[in-house]
C-alpha cells in the first residue's frame, strides 16, 4: 500500500525514501565526476560540468532530509486507537506544519464539519500558535467559521475526538466533501 501525505506512517516512509534519493543523487554526481576525470585525465571536462549541475537537485534533496529528519511518525498503536474512535470523522496523521517562524509537528488532526481537533506529542509545539495558524490559513482559503483546538494531552484529545465522532454519527449530515477540502488545505501547509 502506497502511503500518501496525511496517512499514519507517512513521515517514516518519506524520510526513508528521501534519504535513499539523496544518496542516489550524490552517488551519480560522484560517479560522473570520477568518470570524467578518469577519461580525460583532467577535471576540466563536460562530465565535470554535468556533475556540478547535478549537485543542485542532490542538494535540494539533502535539504529535504535535514528538514524531515528530526520528526517522527505517530506510533501504529496510537493511530489504530484513534482510527477506532473516529469512524465518522476525516482524519490526517503525521503532519509537520510550517509557518514563517515555527515548525509545528502535529501527530493527528480530526475534522468534523467546522470543528478541527488536533494532537501533538511534541513539547516544542506551541498549541495556541498552531491552532491560530491553522485558523488563519483556513480563513485565507475562505473557511471562515472554523474552530480549531490543538491538544498536547492525548487523553483530552481522544475524549474530544470521540465526542466529535458521536455527534457526527448522530447528525448523519454528509459534510465529507467540505472536510476533505479542509484536510487538503491543512496538508498543503505540511512538509
Amino acid at each position: 500500500m502506497k502511503l500518501k501525505k496525511g496517512d499514519a506512517g507517512y513521515i517514516r516512509k518519506h524520510k526513508r525514501n528521501t534519504i535513499w534519493k539523496t544518496i542516489l543523487e550524490f552517488g551519480i554526481v560522484v560517479c560522473l565526476l570520477v568518470l570524467g576525470i578518469l577519461e580525460t585525465e583532467t577535471r576540466l571536462n563536460l562530465l565535470t560540468l554535468v556533475a556540478v549541475l547535478g549537485c543542485l537537485p542532490a542538494s535540494k534533496a539533502l535539504v529535504e532530509v535535514i528538514m524531515i529528519f528530526p520528526h517522527h511518525s505517530i506510533p501504529k498503536e496510537v493511530a489504530e486507537e484513534i482510527k477506532e474512535k473516529t469512524q465518522a470523522l476525516t482524519v490526517a496523521y503525521d503532519l509537520v506544519l510550517t509557518s514563517e517562524k515555527h515548525i509545528m509537528p502535529i501527530d493527528c488532526i480530526v475534522i468534523s464539519d467546522n470543528t478541527i481537533c488536533g494532537y501533538t506529542s511534541s513539547r516544542k509545539t506551541d498549541v495556541a500558535f498552531a491552532a491560530k495558524h491553522i485558523k488563519q490559513m483556513l480563513y485565507a482559503n475562505q473557511y471562515t467559521k472554523v474552530s480549531v483546538k490543538i491538544f498536547d494531552n492525548y487523553a483530552a484529545f481522544l475524549s474530544r475526538a470521540e465526542g466529535m465522532d458521536n455527534i457526527a454519527t448522530v447528525e448523519k449530515e454528509d459534510t465529507s466533501k467540505k472536510e476533505e477540502s479542509i484536510k487538503r488545505v491543512i496538508l498543503n501547509l505540511s512538509l
